[in-house]
């Protein structure tokens, strides 16, 4: 209540007059009074009053009367006496207007209707309107406001102190009649309005801080707005909504829940609202378009206009208007033509466009109905004019019909009739045109816009504040208490009201003819208030700002509006940047949907500060991406300052300092990965800001300072403790360091930090070596030489040392010092701490299995504990193999290329490590051949068993012990040793298992069944130690040696008949390796008759043979025989004719053999060509021999059947001069009659080819 509405109200004059369109669209003179007379700024979004911010009237101050309320308050507001409302304006020294005589408010008594448009400014829930004046416009109480307007200097402060209420301007329409305010009023207005302009101080560009305003309502206006709320839903109009509560009671309910009222005072309140005067219902109907209607002109076209009205009480119950009896005048004739509205002509069409706007006033909605009349306007035309327009017989017909019809008579298109109880709130549909006759039922549609308003509303916010207000206020009150339900629920409110608020609040809008924009403004005013101070999500506020965006027309606004808008944007935004600037505390990721709720955050100020209305209404506000820019740089350094401060010590030292640092450090760098991968990713996206390089940068300044004031504090002296927390400390810094730009693209604070830690690294490299040999000495002693399991063969020293190792590596790749000549010393100091503790530790496990071995008297547990041993060094030479790659020798090659002189990094890095694992794989083998020399006395032991066997047992079951022997100690090394020594094992056990069978087989040389045994022991010993592929590969297998043993055993096992085959195969291999005629070569011709089991052989010749004979000439003749003799004992040799001094002979000479086909297909079998040179005195000399193999004659079975026999050229061949081994073990069996007869023929022929050795250029 102002104190100017007050006194106007005693006055008894109006401030303003109000109906369908007269009414004040964005506040009333009376708000604007108040809000300038109070001189101090209320809250955004509060009413001006004696709410929250509201001035207070100091004590002597003079203050205005209130009159006394009207009966039946029940003593709500306090009515007992007068009021104090507040005092005159502190910038307007003076006399106080008074009130003047007789002007003390009275209960007023029922006024005509001209004098009830606008009340004066009401009580909460009055009632009565004001008493009337004297003279419209011209009261003396009127006078003395505009006299004391004129005089008051404006109030100081901004524009947005003086900011008003408003609402949607009434869309003006034919019946309409707005009237205006009386003249002085408003060049009082003007007056002031001009003086604030003047005296009004430049807003700064960009405010700092705003404090949120507050949403919250004093106890009158939240009873205001309760009895509007009440009002709006006991006056409901229309069928609900699908997705609207049709109950009343349950919107009533939700009523009393959201303004937290007891049932009794509801109770009180709903009476009196149903006591208030009803209001003026209306139908505000929109002609938008038709399409499809009738042509009734001669060229094929209409010139349609539309008669719409309301009728009253002549609706059908219980039936559609549609089934009463179609009238061709249904709005002439039913409804009076002063009620009676009518559209313009659109002429010469089909499909006209009105789009016209009409306010059409009824009593009951359950008799009233809409009708709408089309007609085609028929104007007065001569005869001739209409044949002119003439195009067809159609136009003919109708000519023809004007001509029978009245001068100037309209023609009718159809008509749309509907009850008002049919529509909803809003209607938006195309209706189709009913016809008068059948003639035409297809008569096109009509596109009609309806919305049931009301007008002139009882209630005490209707007449004191404007609409648009009024709904803001509803709006905030709802989401408040959405948000608090839901808060309660321990849930969060996801933007989406109840049915029951929704309902109210499109039934308040409907009513109260709001339009879409100013619907839109309220929720974005509402919400954009209630999400500065309630949680809620900020999403909500992209619908109403997309929706002020696409409606937004400036000058559709009042100053106030633009003000409030603008207020609103300022706000919000400086909220939002506030939010911004602690984003790490009020987006915390330990809550789920933090990132959600700041991009959500992120979005909406982006696309506010995109609309055109924030770009009109801030024009110096400074671009979003650099507002938050600078939000995001202060916050971060905020951030570390209360980081720091966190971290502050108790103890005042320079450890617990460090150790603070560090933890700081360690902090930054977890932020900096939150602003890389989650935070950085969401500015990026919707703003285009490198949040992640904002960051960095002004953290490492900070983090640079503090570190180089805490280096420099230690100074050069580094205890112990203090060098481990400086590493810590530099690791971190490294870290921090790899997450910032690259060196070459900025300068930054923390380049060349390394050089703040140098006189710590010889600290450093100390710790770590003392620390490392340390925990190999104790886990050594604490080592019981037992394998970790069975895939795991080593013990648990051999893991620590593993562990060990790995840690020294990981703490140089972790120093990684920058300057590439220390970098290579401290590599070669890590190498040699690690190659010594390599040695160290073969001497101290090896002490510890000669100590616990001490007090063993089972072998096999020192045996064990061998294995174990070596396992641990094997294992130790793996991880010291891998020091190049853990070092990463070659990156430090190629730093340090520049700065040593060549072949220096390979004589200290690489000789060290050579000589390590030098030291190590002669650990290693000397214990691999201790393991084996246990082995070796038991394999000899069962070889020497197995050649003494006796005679009746079969090879297979003399090698048993044998077998069995290797599988269980194999099995027990493989079981106890890793892989590459188990391998060592194998090939030191496999080369003596080959010496010690050589040995028998040589001792065994004349005994076959002897090297048969052997024989089967080599091949199963040569599975054995292959295995399947998990022992010893075959290459390792197939050495020299064995193949000389396996060759051996194969012919000492083999029968004589046997051998000389093999010598006969060996022959026969030797022929076709022969391609040399130095000996001379015979030419023959064989095939096979199967019918006949007939050999076919055709000596041809011979040529280039030796001469033997004195004269210088041989007496060559053919000797033939069918080898091996056992296999064909029939067939005896032939001969061929003996020619005289003859080199070349011809023999031509055909020899049949009658021998069965299978012998001949057999291995070694051959027909033996002798070339000799006949004596007679003494034995005859050997020319030479040719072995033509029998499988390869054509005609066997397999071969191709015997048509042009080929000739075949042999090359003559010779023994071997040193003996065959095969005859040499045929020699050897001295009991067999024939093997000796085979080994003198073949010994003279050996002897004969050596007596005559080939002469030069043969």
């Amino acid at each position: 209540m102002s104190p100017v509405g007050g006194a106007g109200r005693a006055l008894g004059c109006p401030l303003g007059r109000r109906g369908s369109a007269a009414h004040t669209p964005w506040g009333t003179f009376r708000e604007r009074l108040s809000s300038t007379s109070r001189g101090a700024r209320p809250h955004v979004g509060q009413h001006p009053g004696w709410g929250r911010g509201a001035a207070q009237p100091a004590p002597d101050a003079p203050c205005w009367v209130a009159p006394d309320p009207p009966k039946g308050l029940g003593g709500r507001v306090g009515w007992g006496r007068p009021r104090l409302l507040g005092p005159p304006s502190a910038s307007s020294p003076g006399r106080i207007p008074r009130i003047p005589a007789g002007g003390r408010c009275r209960r007023p008594r029922q006024l005509p209707q001209s004098w009830r448009d606008p009340p004066s400014t009401p009580t909460p829930f009055s009632t009565h309107p004001a008493r009337p004046p004297q003279a419209e416009g011209g009261s003396p109480g009127a006078l003395c406001i505009i006299l004391w307007l004129c005089c008051l200097p404006p109030a100081s402060g901004s524009r947005g102190q003086q900011r008003g209420r408003a609402e949607p301007a009434t869309m003006a329409t034919p019946l309409s009649n707005p009237q205006r305010r009386p003249p002085f009023l408003r060049q009082a207005i003007k007056i002031r309005r001009r003086k604030a302009r003047e005296l009004q101080e430049p807003l700064p560009q960009r405010a700092v801080e705003i404090k949120p305003p507050s949403h919250h309502l004093s106890p009158e206006e939240r009873a205001r707005l309760y009895e509007e709320a009440l009002y709006t839903v006991l006056h409901r109009l229309g069928r609900p909504e699908p997705s609207h509560v049709s109950e009343a009671s349950e919107l009533l309910r939700y009523l009393q829940q959201a303004f937290l009222l007891e049932p009794e005072e509801h109770q009180q309140l709903l009476q009196r609202v149903r006591e208030l005067e009803r209001p003026i219902f209306c139908l505000k109907a929109t002609v938008k378009q038709a399409k499809g209607i009738l042509g009734k002109d001669v060229s094929g076209f209409s010139d349609p206009y539309c008669l719409l009205g309301i009728e009253q009480g002549a609706g059908v119950p219980g039936g559609s208007p549609g089934a009463r009896r179609r009238q061709k005048a249904v709005v002439r004739h039913t409804i009076p033509e002063e009620q009676t509205h009518r559209t313009r002509v659109v002429a010469q069409t089909l499909s006209p466009v009105w789009d016209e706007t009409f306010i059409l006033e009824f009593e009951d909605i359950s008799s009233a109905s809409f009708h709408l009349d089309m007609w085609d306007l028929d104007m007065a035309e001569s005869v001739r004019h209409k044949l002119g327009e003439l195009t067809d017989l159609h136009g003919l017909r109708r000519i023809l019909k004007e001509v029978r019809k009245d001068k100037g008579q309209d023609d009718f298109l159809g008509n749309v009739v509907l009850r008002l109880q049919d529509l909803r709130c809003q209607e938006d549909q195309w209706y189709p045109l009913e016809p008068c006759t059948e003639t035409y039922p297809d008569r096109g549609q009509c596109h009609l816009q309806f919305q049931l308003i009301h007008k002139r509303r009882a209630t005490a916010a209707s007449r004191s504040q404007p609409s648009y207000t009024v709904h803001l206020h509803l709006l905030q009150q709802f989401v408040s208490y959405e948000v608090t339900q839901h808060q309660t629920g321990s849930t969060s409110w996801d933007g989406s009201l109840s049915p029951q608020a929704a309902t109210i609040l499109f039934l308040h809008a409907t009513q109260k003819d709001l339009s879409d924009f100013h619907q839109s403004m309220a929720q974005w005013l509402a919400y954009s208030r209630l999400y500065q101070s309630l949680e809620f999500p900020s999403n909500c506020l992209l619908h109403p700002i997309t929706s002020i965006e696409y409606q937004w027309i400036q000058g559709r606004l009042k100053e106030e509006q633009l003000e409030e808008l603008a207020a609103s944007f300022g706000s919000l935004l400086a909220y939002g940047l506030s939010l911004i600037r602690k984003f790490r505390s009020v987006f915390p990721l330990s809550v789920s949907d933090s990132p959600a709720r700041l991009q959500s955050l992120l979005r909406v100020l982006a696309q506010m500060c995109k609309m055109k209305a924030f770009g009109q209404l801030c024009p110096d506000s400074a671009p979003l991406p650099h507002l938050v820019t600078e939000a995001l740089q202060t916050g971060t350094v905020e951030w570390f300052h209360v980081k720091q401060q966190h971290y502050q010590p108790m103890v005042q030292g320079l450890l617990e300092s460090g150790k603070a640092l560090l933890s700081l450090v360690q902090d930054i760098i977890g932020d900096l990965h939150q602003c890389l991968h989650t935070w950085g990713k969401i500015f990026q996206n919707v703003l285009k800001i490198d949040l992640f390089s904002t960051a960095f940068l002004e953290l490492q300044w900070l983090v640079a300072k503090r570190v180089q004031e805490h280096t420099a504090a230690v100074g050069g002296s580094v205890s112990p403790e203090m060098g481990e927390s400086l590493f810590q400390l530099y690791v971190s810094l490294k870290e921090l360091c790899r997450l910032g730009p690259a060196p070459s693209e900025r300068v930054l604070a923390l380049d060349g930090f390394h050089r703040w830690f140098q006189p710590a690294i010889p600290s450093w490299l100390q710790k770590t070596y003392s620390e490392a040999l340390a925990r190999v000495q104790r886990a050594v002693q604490m080592d019981k030489l037992v394998p970790l399991g069975e895939l795991t063969k080593h013990s648990t020293s051999a893991v620590d040392l593993s562990t060990c190792f790995a840690q020294i590596s990981h703490t140089a790749r972790q120093l990684d010092w920058p300057d590439s000549e220390e970098a290579f010393m401290i590599t070669v100091k890590f190498v040699e701490d690690t190659c010594r503790l390599a040695l160290v530790y073969c001497s101290l496990v090896k002490a510890r299995a000669r100590e616990l071995s001490a007090d063993q008297k089972d072998q096999g547990q020192a045996a064990n504990m061998l294995c174990v041993v070596v396992n641990n060094m094997e294992q130790l030479r793996l991880v010291i193999g891998k020091l190049p790659t853990q070092l990463a020798w070659e990156a430090l090659e190629q730093r340090v290329g520049a700065v040593l002189e060549p072949g220096q990094l390979q004589n200290t890095l690489h000789a060290q490590l050579q000589g390590a694992l030098a030291g190590l794989g002669h650990e290693i083998r000397t214990g691999v051949r201790t393991l084996a020399e246990q082995l070796e006395v038991g394999i000899a032991t069962h070889i020497q068993k197995l050649v003494g066997v006796r005679a009746s047992v079969l090879p297979e079951d003399a090698i048993l012990p044998l077998m069995k022997f290797l599988e269980v100690e194999l099995c027990y090394m493989n079981t106890n040793l890793v892989q590459e020594n188990f391998s060592s094992l194998l090939t030191l056990l496999w080369t003596h298992t080959l010496r010690e069978l050589a040995e028998a087989a040589a001792s065994q040389r004349s005994c076959p069944l002897a090297s048969s045994r052997l024989q089967v022991a080599l091949q199963n010993l040569e599975m054995c130690f292959h295995a399947e592929g998990c022992g010893l590969p075959p290459e390792a297998l197939h050495t020299a040696t064995f193949q000389a043993v396996q060759r051996d055993l194969a012919l000492q096992a083999a029968s004589s008949r046997e051998l000389i085959q093999k010598y006969f195969s060996s022959r026969i291999q030797q022929q076709a390796e022969t391609t040399s005629e130095e000996l001379g070569a015979v030419t023959v011709k064989a095939s096979y008759r199967t019918s006949e089991q007939k050999l076919r052989v055709e000596l041809l010749s011979a040529s280039n043979l030796l001469p033997l004979d004195s004269n210088g000439s041989s007496d060559p003749f053919v000797q033939l025989t069918l080898e091996p003799r056992h296999m064909f004992p029939e067939l005896a040799p032939r001969e061929t004719q003996k020619h005289k001094k003859d080199l070349h002979p011809l023999f031509d000479e055909t020899f049949e053999f009658l021998v069965p086909a299978e012998p001949c297909q057999k291995e070694g079998a051959c027909l033996l060509l002798t070339v000799l040179d006949h004596d007679r005195l003494g034995a005859d000399d050997l020319e030479g021999e040719a072995f033509l193999p029998l499988r390869s004659v054509p005609g066997l079975p397999g071969n191709q059947e015997p048509g042009e026999v080929p000739q075949t050229r042999l090359p003559l061949t010779y023994p071997a001069p040193n003996g065959d081994p095969i005859l040499q073990l045929l020699e050897s069996r001295k009991g067999e009659r024939d093997t000796q007869v085979f080994v003198r023929l073949r010994r003279q022929r050996a002897k004969q080819a050596s007596q005559h050795p080939l002469q030069p250029g043969r």
